[in-house]
């Protein structure tokens, strides 16, 4: 029998260890931290969770080993009640994560994953029908049949572009929603400024939005374009910013909200999330957002 979905994450699931650091490391550099935090990361695995939390139903499709860390991260994803269907275990490790956080929030990341993609011939996707596709872009060899079904499906596709890697440079054209990093926007696009990035990725997706940071973000949609401050907040840690934006977004598209409102509440997602150590414990619910939006307006940042 096949399951309905609002949103389908495909993509990455990692364990991270978070160390808090008074500064930023160097090359052949000794520091100790003040602190350290477990938590659950990832790009798609932590966007599911998003998802989630804000009160949809979502699945994720990847990888976790059969270690501790798998374990620890599958414990995650069943407390938010993520459908795991698709969920691939092995005897390959669990992608890890160790990020290095400031004072400022800002963070350094090293990740170490096993080599072989999950082959695409290893998923059934009928199992699930939804109605937003949210990749990050590893999952490559998963990809291509998920965006067939996506069309079967009438579901929207979201690619969350942090980075250029094969799985995001294959997908980048193919998505209805290009989410890109200002990393990835200039780095894809071979552009020196971001308001030439943004209209070199119009060229790839029908709608794009490049996020900035505390700059806020910049979008491309209906032949439209515009930028949206970001919301000030005391920032504990950016880790996982990015994952709770993408994954509100992509809940947005489900709720079929409009574009203004689609950008509002991601962005006022992302800045909640920022307000807590470690990518997971700051993904908001639905009530929180709300109530974060009635108290509080994004405000432009003078670089």
């Amino acid at each position: 029998m096949t399951q309905s979905i609002d949103v389908l994450c495909a993509g990455m699931a990692s364990y991270d260890l978070i160390f808090r650091v008074d500064r930023p490391l160097n090359e052949d550099d000794k520091s100790a931290a003040s602190s350290l935090t477990q938590s659950g990361g990832g790009p798609a695995a932590s966007a599911s969770i998003a998802v989630s939390r804000l009160g949809l139903a979502s699945a994720f499709a990847g990888y976790l080993g059969r270690d501790p860390f798998g374990d620890y991260l599958l414990n995650d994803f069943l407390e938010a009640n993520v459908n795991l269907d698709l969920l691939v275990r092995d005897s390959a490790p669990t992608s890890i994560s160790a990020v290095f956080v400031t004072p400022r929030g800002k963070r350094s990341l090293v990740n170490y994953r096993a080599p072989k993609p999950i082959p695409a011939q290893a998923l059934d996707f009928s199992k699930l029908r939804a109605k937003v596709i949210l990749f990050d872009g590893h999952e490559p060899e998963i990809s291509i049949p998920l965006l067939e079904y996506a069309d079967r499906w009438n579901a929207k596709t979201v690619l969350d572009a942090g980075s250029v890697h094969e799985g995001t440079r294959q997908l980048a054209p193919c998505v209805d929603y290009l989410i890109a990093s200002q990393k990835f926007a200039l780095d894809f696009s071979g552009e020196k400024q971001i308001d030439a990035a943004l209209e070199a990725l119009t060229q790839h997706a029908p709608s794009v939005v490049v996020t900035v940071g505390e700059r806020g973000l910049y979008w491309y949609h209906e032949n439209r374009s515009g930028h949206l401050p970001a919301f000030r907040v005391d920032a504990v840690d950016t880790t996982g910013a990015g994952d709770a934006f993408h994954g509100a977004f992509a809940a947005c598209l489900a709720r079929e909200w409009d574009w203004e409102k689609t950008l509002l509440f991601s962005s006022a997602a992302a800045a909640i999330s920022c307000t807590q150590l470690g990518g997971r414990p700051g993904l908001p619910t639905l009530r929180e957002v709300r109530s974060f939006l009635s108290e509080h307006e994004p405000i432009d940042v003078q670089m």
